[in-house]
């Protein structure tokens, strides 16, 4: 059994933009990840960033698009989802991590939170427990 699962851990580039679509919620939103290190020859410090798209679909979806905004710190964990097309004649592709979980990263931040209740069929955010 092959297994396409990964995690990644970055900042929010943009807002989760939220949409109903026919298979229900989905929620999309941008995270960078930033990988540095020490070049041994030069003994220069390095940097590289990855921009990667994330699609949530479900109350997840709903919750990220209240809970999580642009610039917030977050773990994504999820299967990568390749899609290809073509548009004016141009084939187009792009790879997207579909996210199984989502939260705030809490090594530089804390959060507060809050238990989401279902109740005919819309997400409602109960107090804080």
């Amino acid at each position: 059994m092959q297994d396409n699962t990964v995690t990644i851990v970055g900042n929010m580039t943009r807002d989760c933009e939220i949409k109903e679509v026919s298979g229900g919620i989905v929620a999309t939103f941008g995270v960078a990840v930033n990988r540095t290190w020490t070049d041994k020859a030069s003994q220069e410090r390095k940097e590289q960033t990855g921009f990667y798209d994330v699609v949530v679909w479900g109350d997840m979806g709903a919750n990220a698009a209240t809970t999580l905004a642009r610039g917030d710190r977050v773990i994504v964990t999820g299967r990568l989802d390749f899609q290809s097309w073509e548009k004016d004649g141009q084939k187009q592709s792009r790879v997207q991590i579909v996210a199984d979980d989502v939260g705030p990263s809490l090594k530089w931040a804390t959060a507060s939170i809050k238990k989401a209740v279902k109740k005919s069929e819309k997400t409602v955010l109960d107090e804080d427990f």
